[in-house]
């Protein structure tokens, strides 16, 4: 039987055990237009399919208590904090060439008085 609204909604859930993952299912089995679903614990991804709107899909496994994103929202975060990583060293450099001068003045000085 297929759906002619059908959509697929993939959720990032945090779950740590079989029982994560049971409170997610019994939720997502009471919720309407719900064909089927998948819950991989090991990735910690939730994907629905059905008649469903992906916000009302996030607030019902919600309600299971898990913390949950959709999937998309979590992909973003990863390059974002590596140029972030990458620009500290940068930094770093920068204030290193900032104190060589002012290091290599003070031998100046020092050789100029001797």
């Amino acid at each position: 039987m297929v759906f002619v609204n059908s959509k697929t909604v993939v959720l990032k859930v945090r779950m740590s055990c079989q029982g994560c993952s049971g409170a997610v299912k019994r939720v997502l089995e009471k919720m309407e237009g719900v064909e089927s679903f998948d819950i991989d614990l090991k990735e910690q991804k939730v994907t629905v399919k059905g008649n469903v709107q992906p916000d009302a899909v996030l607030q019902t496994v919600s309600k299971s208590g898990k913390q949950t994103a959709f999937w998309e929202a979590e992909a973003p975060a990863q390059p974002e904090v590596k140029p972030t990583e990458e620009v500290k060293p940068a930094e770093e450099v920068k204030l290193a060439e900032e104190v060589k001068p002012a290091e290599e003045v003070k031998a100046a000085e020092a050789v100029a008085t001797a």
